[in-house]
């Protein structure tokens, strides 16, 4: 990975942190993007420490507001000539009570589908002129679990907030499939990935029994974070996947999806929604 420039979201903790940590080892730029700049910081200089890479930034990200998605993109438009890697691995999960964006948008949705969603649309001309590039995005088994419903696709108060982050991840996967769809020849490809289930952070505001359902699809075993960051980071390194797009990958191999995640027709209907939800403008990029 020398010579490449690398962007993660969420890379201050859990897998999002180790695939940092890998991929600057490999002697990866490596930009942190992060909505705790502390944590995010602190973690940089372990990273560096451990790799004596010192090419690791730290940026603020806060996937949950358009102002700070928009904010990013510009900066990184502004001054990275190019983005070899994307990587999409910030997550969010509530309990029960859900909360709402500053934009008028459920928190989950917002953090897991419609941020990544619109900063993909801000940095694809910078993708598309470094290509050969990839996207890479952190989805979830527990798509398996939910189902998704368009005329909700701001679910505002509709269920316990916990369950929206199943719903993200079945939506992430109609996002993947029509990005790639949408990409075809350009050099770009976009690949997606369960990482197992994670003994993180992310899962600590989930309460009983809205928690069993993760523990029931993996028998109670969790990976370490170590382990769940190494699907990530074989898409975004391996040359067996460099001309490979729109595929679903567990344990650094391909894997199927069950037919409602097949369907065309409704990842594009999300996808037109999602362009409304996200705002995107005339004078935006278009994919």
């Amino acid at each position: 990975m020398e010579g490449k420039t690398v962007i993660i979201t969420g890379a201050n903790s859990g897998i999002g942190k180790e695939t940092a940590k890998d991929l600057a080892g490999r002697g990866a730029r490596v930009i942190m993007a992060c909505r705790n700049l502390e944590t995010a910081n602190a973690v940089k200089d372990e990273i560096v420490k451990e790799t004596n890479n010192n090419k690791v930034l730290v940026k603020k990200l806060d996937l949950g507001s358009q102002k700070s998605v928009r904010e990013f993109a510009a900066d990184i438009v502004k001054t990275e000539p190019k983005i070899d890697v994307l990587i999409h691995n910030a997550g969010m999960a509530l309990a029960f009570r859900g909360q709402t964006s500053e934009d008028g948008v459920e928190l989950t949705m917002a953090t897991n589908h419609y941020g990544p969603f619109l900063l993909t649309h801000l940095l694809i001309d910078v993708l598309k002129k470094s290509a050969p590039a990839r996207i890479v995005i952190v989805a979830s088994e527990l798509y398996r679990l939910s189902s998704v419903n368009l005329a909700k696709l701001n679910p505002i108060g509709t269920f316990p907030a916990a369950y929206l982050y199943y719903v993200s991840k079945f939506v992430n996967i109609y996002f993947a499939r029509e990005l790639a769809k949408r990409l075809e020849g350009t050099r770009v490809t976009v690949n997606f990935l369960h990482p197992g289930m994670i003994d993180s952070g992310i899962w600590r505001n989930v309460p009983f029994p809205l928690n069993l359902p993760m523990m029931a699809i993996t028998k109670g075993f969790f990976k370490t974070t170590k382990a769940g960051a190494q699907t990530t980071i074989y898409l975004a390194t391996s040359d067996e996947v460099a001309n490979v797009s729109g595929k679903y990958y567990m344990d650094c191999k391909e894997a199927t999806l069950n037919a409602a995640a097949l369907d065309e027709e409704k990842g594009r209907k999300i996808w037109e929604e999602s362009v409304k939800i996200v705002k995107l403008t005339p004078q935006d990029p278009k994919i």
